[in-house]
């Protein structure tokens, strides 16, 4: 079986995903990181600066749609781009409608559609609260995901408790110009304000907590006896 992952830069490999000016810090998606996590394989169509429009105009979607096998799976996530689109890619509007439409096509081929939030961008406010910085857009992923019966990764709230727990000062390790500051390397203009574009440490966080979603609703350990049982049972 196979995984297809089909999104924007956040998820996309590095040759497709952004660009920190600087080779031995390379930005690249959670998808990268996957590969070795899933037993599957990892089909990684995401692209920088994608929204549900354009990957399907250009044609990204169709490439998906022409690899899918029944039994895959295809794991959805857009929004970081559409946001900027907000007459004709509206949460509510065209946002939701192209990810119904993707949802629609991936079951008519015998796969499985998984939706998953927008991971957060890393906007800290002054008082050291985190900034929501998609609006709508997860909720609309969320109503989606209830309505249509779709498997959902909430990626919005995962990354969101990460930054959080690891702190202002830890969490930008995951993001360019932390990793350059930990370096003593001079951080380029560019990328001092990139709070949204994964190194490797960031996007391993993330690929572990979705491989770990994906075993979750795989069932793949729901037959074992639960250790309560055998708690109880040495008395």
């Amino acid at each position: 079986m196979t995984i297809h992952l089909a999104g924007d830069s956040t998820v996309a490999p590095t040759d497709h995903g952004a660009t920190s000016g600087r080779p031995e810090i390379p930005l690249l998606g959670w998808g990268d990181e996957l590969v070795p996590l899933v037993a599957d394989d990892v089909h990684n169509a995401a692209i920088g600066g994608a929204t549900t429009r354009s990957f399907r105009e250009e044609g990204h979607w169709a490439r998906v749609v022409e690899a899918i096998r029944p039994g895959d799976t295809v794991i959805i996530q857009f929004g970081h781009n559409d946001q900027k689109e907000p007459d004709e890619l509206a949460a509510d509007g065209g946002y939701r409608r192209r990810l119904d439409e993707f949802v629609t096509e991936v079951r008519a081929l015998g796969a499985r559609p998984v939706l998953a939030t927008s991971v957060e961008r890393r906007w800290f406010a002054d008082d050291g609260s985190l900034r929501w910085s998609h609006g709508a857009y997860p909720a609309t992923v969320r109503a989606l995901a209830a309505d249509r019966d779709v498997p959902l990764i909430e990626l919005t709230v995962f990354t969101r408790w990460l930054y959080t727990w690891l702190g202002v000062e830890a969490s930008a390790a995951l993001f360019p110009h932390g990793a350059a500051a930990a370096a003593g390397l001079e951080v380029p203009e560019a990328m001092q304000q990139d709070n949204t574009h994964f190194t490797t440490a960031g996007a391993r966080y993330v690929a572990q907590y979705v491989a770990e979603a994906l075993v979750s609703l795989d069932g793949v350990h729901d037959a074992e006896t639960p250790v309560g049982l055998e708690i109880a049972a040495r008395g």
